[in-house]
């Protein structure tokens, strides 16, 4: 095989240059001439979404049928990495059958709010645990010959105005929180892509960010793979190659190969910046082409089966007063709630699945019992959020009548929707009023949620047994009734903190933001590490989950490594002291006890989850290196380790901690930078902080955060023009050519992501949205009419019309 770089020296400019975008919306660019073939990516990251008109331009087409495995929220809760990679290598095996090269996903995006609309897409709050999960999961998808893309890189946290949106954010943050969990999947798993994010971070777009794609990525990480836009994310293309940002999808006629090729020309390209993105495009191309496995079948029941196990790890057990749950099979169970029947599984988005089978609670949990003994009522209507009174007393009176009740309640499609953020934590009024009269018609209700990130829950107090099913995938209901009646014992953990309250979250005041800017003041003190370090009460704690089983912790040991006093080796045995075999997660944290500068109360360092029969001892041994110690110090640009005592933590949730012990970290004393301790010890004080604290944390003078004003650019999008003629015109248009180009009977939430992301996306992204109906010349020209320059406009428009 001709060796790659004689392979780009025989290349011509053009060609190069056209390699670094897609073919469409899912190919690579072949070059026929030198036998460079395709390769075809296809959307995750709980499953393979290929759509049936994989070739076309449309958006969000009807796909092929596919496993549905639980989100990443649900399988964060599993907190095992085992599990992951068997769910990977099953996406992996599932592409192979499809022909499709790379898998978009896992997702790794912090969860900075409850509210994020994606967020069910999103591993954790927690950086390291993100980290540990997502390289499970790559590991387990590449094992099969297909690529990952490890997305949004990065500083992706909300759904607001992201193509825009710029997000601010102090270093310390980024390095500590935002960074490490994608630092964590290159380093230990070198995923074949990594996805630049739409957002700006600090004011430069991720795709043309060089400190970002080079300097950290590639430089710092090791990272030996391709950068690929998030589709439509591309600014400026040659300011993108210069920065690494290889691959720019989709392919759309947009001019941009015709752009690198007159940047190289003139000079203002290195023709070996474009070489350097077109080798790495070899290099995967080829991998991904010698990985096809021919004719390729994929045992879908078997990973229908690993769905369920996924799905019932997943599940937390939050609370089980007088031990409500199992459930006995021979007694009569009212099944409540509209879920239980038609399940909610999944989120909507581009990550949307069509599962080639799906299970019910209502048909799960009648197959356990005897007929007769379960009745069944919807309770609310799956159309409307407020209380249908007849629902609502039907299935009261079934509660009376029954020995047990299970409430099927969640968050409906409309509230979790890529492109949206949710605007609370709360339930639909018609499901809250629900469980609190179920709960008062009987004494032992069992509430299942479904849901992809936390709500509230006012009536925790009226209900002796909750069960978080987040959104469980295909087999989530076969799982859930395995769960309920004690066939499976839970072992789910919850990957992020339930706060009592939307205002109790740390970046409430500061999310989601803009038109312009999104600020993270609240900086490192994310979900428990600030509830945690603030001693605020929370519904439920980081890393808590129940089961039906008790286990005890005992005989903590920690040895210090023969030269490096900070690696460690933490050891402590587990035993099951209950009468019911069960799995349980043991969490070791690390607390800084005395430092100069301002640090989380503890944060988790690693974890280990274990099988352990009735009365069965399991001695864990963890491994903790340097980062478990250090912290990001900003001007040293480094991370640095306080020599003192450090305690070491070991529980089953970070509020449930069963064993500690102190260890003497030696060293010599480091220069610190105290830049930002102002800042963090406000926050903690007041919540909130203040402009002068926050430049001084960030190093920089707040950008400018006030609606966009004329003049108008291709960066405007056209929700900041419909107050204008031409804004008007082009946001007609693009309803009409979403409609020619969407199904008629695509999913309602998905048609309104699609509607809300082409009135967010700057103009620019319209020549994507439109095919290429909508191109340059054309919404220049309204740009200088709606920007009051009519005769240039309508010069422009003539000029655009005579060439059509």
């Amino acid at each position: 095989m001709q060796d790659i770089d004689d392979l780009v020296k025989e290349m011509t400019l053009e060609e190069k240059a056209a390699l670094c975008s897609g073919l469409d919306n899912w190919h690579t660019k072949p070059v026929g001439r030198l036998a460079i073939p395709s390769v075809m990516m296809a959307d995750g990251p709980h499953g393979l979404r290929k759509e049936l008109d994989s070739d076309g331009q449309g958006l969000l087409k009807e796909s092929y049928p596919a496993t549905c495995f639980p989100t990443a929220s649900a399988l964060a809760s599993t907190w095992n990495t085992d599990l992951l990679y068997q769910v990977g290598a099953a996406m992996g095996a599932e592409c192979q059958a499809a022909d499709v090269q790379t898998i978009l996903g896992p997702g790794v995006n912090i969860k900075r709010s409850p509210l994020c609309g994606r967020n069910f897409e999103y591993f954790s709050e927690d950086p390291y645990l993100s980290g540990q999960l997502a390289v499970a999961v790559i590991n387990g998808v590449q094992s099969m010959g297909v690529g990952t893309s490890l997305k949004h890189f990065a500083a992706n946290n909300q759904e607001h105005r992201r193509m825009l949106i710029d997000a601010v954010v102090d270093e310390r943050a980024l390095r500590e929180v935002y960074l490490p969990a994608f630092e964590q999947a290159v380093k230990e798993a070198q995923p074949w892509t990594v996805m630049a994010a739409y957002n700006r971070l600090n004011g430069k777009y991720c795709t043309q960010n060089a400190r970002l794609l080079t300097d950290l990525l590639r430089e710092e990480w090791g990272f030996e793979g391709v950068v690929v836009s998030d589709w439509g994310a591309v600014d400026d293309r040659v300011e993108g190659i210069a920065a690494g940002m290889d691959l720019e999808m989709p392919g759309v006629p947009n001019g941009n190969e015709a752009r690198i090729i007159k940047a190289v020309r003139a000079g203002r390209l290195p023709e070996s910046a474009l070489d350097d993105s077109v080798r790495r495009l070899l290099s995967f191309i080829r991998k991904a082409d010698a990985s096809r496995k021919v004719n390729y079948i994929c045992d879908l029941e078997a990973n229908h089966s690993l769905a369920r196990k996924a799905a019932a790890e997943g599940v937390v057990l939050l609370k089980n007063a007088g031990n409500v749950l199992p459930l006995a099979k021979a007694q009569k169970i009212a099944l409540i709630g509209a879920f239980a029947e038609k399940p909610r599984y999944q989120g909507s988005g581009s990550s949307l699945i069509h599962p080639y089978r799906m299970d019910t609670l209502l048909e799960e949990i009648n197959s356990r019992c005897k007929p007769g003994d379960v009745t069944y009522a919807p309770g609310y209507s799956l159309e409307e959020n407020e209380t249908d009174v007849q629902l609502l007393n039907e299935a009261v009176q079934i509660a009376k009548e029954a020995d047990a009740a299970i409430v099927c309640v969640g968050l409906t499609d409309m509230d979790e929707i890529e492109a949206f953020d949710r605007q609370h934590m709360s339930l639909p009024e018609s499901h809250n009023r629900l469980v609190e009269a179920v709960a008062a018609a009987n004494p032992r209700t069992v509430v299942l949620l479904s849901n992809g990130s936390p709500v509230e829950m006012p009536w925790i107090g009226q209900v002796p047994a909750v069960l978080e099913g987040y959104l469980a995938g295909q087999a989530g209901a076969s799982a859930h009734a395995a769960l309920i009646f004690g066939e499976v014992n839970p072992s789910g953990k919850l990957a992020e903190s339930f706060p009592l309250t939307l205002e109790d979250n740390p970046s409430y005041p500061y999310f989601p933001s803009g038109p312009k800017t999104v600020e993270y003041r609240e900086s490192i003190f994310v979900g428990s590490r600030c509830y945690d370090k603030a001693e605020k009460e929370v519904l439920f704690p980081f890393g808590h989950g129940l089961s039906y089983t008790e286990f005890e912790y005992r005989d903590l040991q920690i040895k210090k490594g023969s030269d490096i006093d900070t690696h460690l080796t933490v050891r402590f045995t587990i035993k099951n002291s209950g009468k019911t075999a069960g799995k349980e997660t043991a969490q070791v944290y690390v607390r800084d006890l005395e430092s100069a500068i301002v640090r989380p109360d503890k944060e988790l360092k690693g974890f280990a989850k274990v099988t352990l029969s009735p009365g069965e001892t399991r001695e864990i041994s963890i491994p903790l290196d340097d980062r478990a110690f250090a912290f990001y110090d900003v001007s040293s640009q480094a991370w640095v380790i306080e020599p003192g005592q450090f305690e070491i933590l070991v529980g089953a949730s970070s509020r449930d901690i069963r064993l500690k012990e102190t260890v003497e970290i030696r060293g010599e004393q480091p220069t610190i930078s105290l830049r930002g301790n102002k800042a963090w010890e406000e926050f903690l004080r007041t919540g909130a902080v203040s402009n002068a604290a926050y430049e001084q944390l960030t190093g920089r003078t707040l950008p400018e955060n006030t609606p966009v004003k004329r003049p108008f650019t291709l960066e405007t999008p056209i929700a900041d023009m419909r107050g204008t003629l031409a804004g008007a015109i082009i946001h007609r248009m693009v309803k009409v050519q979403i409609a020619n180009m969407v199904d008629e009977d695509i999913h309602a939430p998905t048609r309104l992501m699609i509607e809300k992301m082409a009135l967010e996306s700057p103009l620019r992204l319209l020549i994507m949205f439109s095919g290429g109906v909508l191109e340059t010349n054309f919404l220049q020209a309204l740009l200088d009419v709606a920007n009051g320059r009519m005769i240039k406009g309508l010069r422009g428009l003539l000029k655009v019309k005579k060439q059509v």
